[in-house]
């Protein structure tokens, strides 16, 4: 579920997407409105694959904002005002299995460990550059979400004291200044145009421009530092990024590791954290949905 976008597919216990479909969100609508949205998309699915529901086992449920697993709520989506949503109960009207919910950015890193860039490790941490700045991490094969459900949001830690303001509402937040939004904001500030999206920083400093590749440089700088904050916190096998951003590929992430390199608290150690590209795209989040059963128990 996403603000723009209600994605659904059918996925095999292997992580393979069989069948698939997309609905726009209802804009303004309650939280019923959206819930039969949801389900509608699951259905379309099973139909778009030829499937029915008793082919399918189990629902999961990646939601953005705050979640509650345990009650199947939606504690807070900010963006849709939503507060307190049983959402599980919701859509158990008419997709009569077990279901599971999770946070989005939560599924999209289970989805990368469990069938993406961490199928070979026991511990990752994913980082989503998009509209904001997203995370998930897998800690020998559990989901880190903290007591209450609301940790790890790397995009909300500080990486400039008293820095820029955050929608968040703190200040000097990474994703102020890390987010694909960040970028564009500061290439439209630093290069003096109306339009830009995520690739325009990195096209114009390739083309030798060197106001553009002082918003590049600033941006790795930041984006190295949350990156070398998480590291030092949890020590993963492996950080990976996704987004529109990381599509840049080593044009971003080859900087990013010679900081890391050197700023790594084990840095003198054989075994250090490895930093590389997501490889699900946007299908991370479905897939890990799909494969919550395996990893949490139903509610």
């Amino acid at each position: 579920m996403g603000g723009t976008n209600i994605a659904a597919a059918v996925v095999d216990p292997c992580g393979s997407v069989q069948s698939r479909v997309s609905l726009p969100t209802p804009r303004g609508a309650s939280a019923q409105a959206v819930a039969s949205a949801m389900s509608r998309a699951a259905l379309d699915a099973l139909n778009a694959g030829g499937y029915t529901l008793s082919d399918i086992e189990s629902v999961g449920v990646g939601s953005p904002g705050t979640v509650d697993p345990a009650q199947g709520l939606i504690r807070r989506w900010y963006k849709m005002g939503f507060e307190n949503v049983p959402i599980t109960a919701l859509l158990a009207r008419t997709l009569p299995k077990p279901i599971f919910l999770e946070n989005d950015a939560n599924c999209a890193a289970l989805g990368e460990y469990a069938a993406g860039a961490g199928r070979d490790v026991r511990s990752l941490v994913a980082i989503t550059l998009g509209t904001g700045v997203g995370g998930g991490a897998v800690l020998d094969g559990s989901i880190y979400t903290g007591f209450n459900h609301a940790g790890m949001e790397p995009g909300h830690m500080a990486v400039a004291h008293g820095g820029r303001l955050c929608a968040c509402g703190r200040r000097g937040c990474l994703e102020a200044y890390a987010s694909a939004s960040a970028l564009i904001t500061r290439a439209k500030e630093v290069l003096g145009l109306e339009q830009a999206d995520g690739k325009t920083a990195f096209l114009e400093a390739e083309h030798g421009n060197p106001l553009a590749a002082q918003v590049v440089e600033e941006y790795i700088s930041y984006l190295a530092c949350g990156i070398v904050n998480l590291v030092n916190l949890f020590q993963p096998e492996l950080v990976c990024l996704g987004g529109g951003v990381a599509q840049q590929g080593e044009r971003l992430l080859t900087p990013i590791r010679e900081i890391l390199n050197r700023e790594n608290y084990a840095r003198g150690l054989p075994q250090r954290t490895r930093l590389v590209q997501a490889a699900l795209g946007t299908d991370a989040g479905i897939i890990g949905a799909a494969l919550l059963p395996f990893y949490t128990k139903p509610q």
